[in-house]
């Protein structure tokens, strides 16, 4: 799996704004058969700075009803990235 298949976009919400402005943590939306390590090349390499820890969450998804017919949303994982103290990213510049 390359770097830019990992990473799928980043979490653009007040909390993740919070996080990147108080704590230097950068939250992304990733592939969900991606490990840690696997996170931290491809932050790494792609926007050039250190990451000095990656916390993961997985999630199921919702159930999801139009009319009678319903189904399930795809399941998905969150990492949430800490980089080193003076170091920035610019997550609207994510490469496709």
């Amino acid at each position: 799996m390359n770097y830019i298949e990992v990473l799928v976009s980043p979490i653009l919400s007040e909390k993740s704004m919070i996080l990147k402005d108080t704590q230097n943590r950068y939250t992304f939306r990733v592939n969900p058969k991606s490990n840690k390590s696997e996170i931290k090349k491809a932050v790494e390499t792609l926007f050039k700075v250190k990451v000095t820890a990656v916390r993961t969450a997985n999630f199921r998804g919702k159930l999801h009803k139009v009319g009678r017919h319903e189904g399930y949303r795809s399941d998905w994982k969150k990492a949430i990235v800490t980089v080193k103290a003076g170091q920035k990213i610019d997550v609207t510049d994510l490469p496709k």
